[in-house]
Parts: C-alpha cells; sequence; structure tokens
C-alpha cells in the first residue's frame, strides 16, 4: 500500500476543505498573517505513534491552497530520528516540531490532530494484539471494517502496530462468503465457478462455519479457509483436518474470524491457525490523546 498516494493527498486536502481551513475566521481576525510559531506535537498517552509521516505532506497541501506568500507559508517538520511510525512513545514525549505561519498551524491543528489520535489508536490497539499472541505461529488481520474514504489510512496504521493487512477492497481477492454460498446455489457451485473464472494469481478463499461445510470446501478445491465464528477447540479441530488433508506446498492457510478479543485471541493462535482476523482494530480504536502546544517564535 503506498502511503504517499495521490489517494491519501486527496484524503487529506478533503480534510481541510470539510474543516474550511483556509477561511479559519477566529484565526484570521485576530491572528497576525506575519506571525510565525512553532508547533510541539506532545503525546498524553503511552501509545503506538501513526501519522507522523503524514505531517510534512498535510501542510504542503494546506499551502496550495493558501494564497500567501511562499515566504510565509515556508515550513519545517524537526522530528526526533528514534521517533516514526510504528514506535512505542511515553506520556509527555514530543512526537515532532512544526515551524510555520501561526495561522497555517492553528487553522491545521485540529486536522492533524484528529488524524493522528485516529490512526495512533489504531496502530496501539493492534499492537496489543500482537503481543497477545506473542511466540505462536499466528498473524493478527485487519478488516474491511472501516471508516468510509479512511481505508488506505487505517489499514497503514494497522501495519504500524504490527498487523498484517487483509484484502483492501472487493477486488483485491476472492473470499466466499455465507451469503455468497446461499444466494449462488450451494458451496459446490459458486467455489467452482470462482476457481474457473478468477483471474490468474487470485486465490480462492472459503467461509466455512461448520465441519460439513469445511469438508465441502475442502472436497471442491477451497485455496484458503476462513473459519467463521467458531470457539477455539473447534478451530483446532478444523485446522487439524485441513492439515491432514493438504501439505507440503499444497497446504491451505487458514483463518479464525469472529467474536476475537483481547481475552481469547491467545487460545485462538495457540489452535495452530496462521491469521486471525479482528474487525475492533479499525471499528473499535479510541482515539489516543495527543496534543499541539502552538507558540510563537522570536527571530
Amino acid at each position: 500500500m503506498d502511503w504517499k498516494s495521490s489517494r491519501i493527498d486527496a484524503l487529506l486536502e478533503q480534510a481541510l476543505i470539510e474543516d474550511k481551513a483556509a477561511g479559519d475566521t477566529t484565526t484570521n481576525l485576530t491572528i497576525d498573517p506575519d506571525l510565525r510559531a512553532t508547533g510541539s506535537i506532545i503525546a498524553r498517552q503511552e501509545m503506538v505513534v501513526c501519522g507522523l509521516g503524514s505531517v510534512p505532506r498535510f501542510l504542503e497541501i494546506f499551502a496550495r491552497l493558501d494564497r500567501r506568500a511562499p515566504a510565509q507559508t515556508r515550513f519545517e517538520v524537526v522530528s526526533h530520528p528514534e521517533i516514526f511510525d510504528g514506535v512505542r512513545v511515553h506520556d509527555g514525549q514530543v512526537l515532532a516540531v512544526i515551524r510555520h505561519n501561526a495561522r497555517a498551524l492553528l487553522s491545521c491543528e485540529r486536522v492533524i490532530l484528529n488524524l493522528m489520535q485516529h490512526l495512533s489508536s489504531i496502530a496501539t490497539l493492534t499492537r496489543k494484539f500482537v503481543d497477545a499472541i506473542h511466540g505462536t505461529h499466528a498473524h493478527v488481520l485487519d478488516t474491511r471494517k472501516t471508516v468510509p474514504g479512511l481505508r488506505a489510512l487505517e489499514k497503514y496504521a494497522v501495519l504500524c502496530g504490527g498487523g498484517v493487512n487483509h484484502r483492501l477492497d472487493l477486488a483485491s481477492g476472492v473470499l466466499i462468503k455465507n451469503n455468497h454460498i446461499s444466494l449462488g446455489g450451494g458451496l459446490p457451485a459458486v467455489l467452482t465457478r470462482a476457481l474457473e473464472k478468477r483471474k490468474t494469481g487470485q486465490r480462492v478463499q472459503v467461509e466455512v462455519r461448520s465441519p460439513q461445510e469445511l469438508e465441502e470446501a475442502l472436497k471442491y478445491g477451497a485455496e484458503a479457509i476462513l473459519l467463521d465464528n467458531m470457539t477455539p477447540k473447534e478451530v483446532k479441530r478444523a485446522v487439524e483436518r485441513i492439515k491432514k488433508a493438504t501439505s507440503g506446498e499444497c497446504r491451505i492457510p487458514t483463518e479464525a474470524s469472529g467474536g476475537i478479543n483481547l481475552e481469547n485471541i491467545r487460545a485462538y493462535a495457540e489452535t495452530g491457525v496462521d491469521f486471525i482476523s479482528v474487525g475492533a482494530l479499525t471499528h473499535s480504536a479510541k482515539a489516543a490523546d495527543i496534543s499541539m502546544r502552538i507558540h510563537a517564535e522570536t527571530e
């Protein structure tokens, strides 16, 4: 995933337009347009940082929207070499310092903080899940349960937390789920069609919820198995059955999903499953506490 893609640029620019950053009434009425200031981004809790890579790009976008002279909109970002996306930080640590036009800093402050608080919360929660299964064979996966428009950023945050990205979107892979099976005439029919018509290199994954569905998926050629809403004991039995049915280069990757939390993920990881997908990484992460302290530069 390209963190510096045009899609991310467009998202950040839209956030500025949404907040009408270029028309900040209070700031424009009260702050000298030539004043320069320094903004320090500070962690107010222990967390895994995510979003530092967006700060310079964010300000570049604001500069393009701003009509002031280049000398007034120039900016500098000073970051500590030991602090970057994916690093654990402590309460009170300065994450980065931005030197810029004071009006620009004030007008951009909320959008910068909203972005970093949200992404850092996802990275922090992901790291907790990753730490909970340390030493096992399993990897933590994200899902498509993301805020519309923010998926690329949220999946980047999962990577910063040590997780692994599942498919980015519906075009990125073949995953046959329960509704496909019920609407498409049953598992044998939909799986056979998918295997025949898929693009070269696409792996066909099938969601199963019972031993019977697992046997059908194996019989008709599933290339990856998603074990949905099973208990750890059920997952363990299913993994053992899959390993018995396949081996070597033909071994089928396995994934557990449904009802996974910090209290039970270790039990799932110890079943021998390859991946554990957790929707909570992106839909239930509580915003991290990050602030920006701004003061005028004295030159």
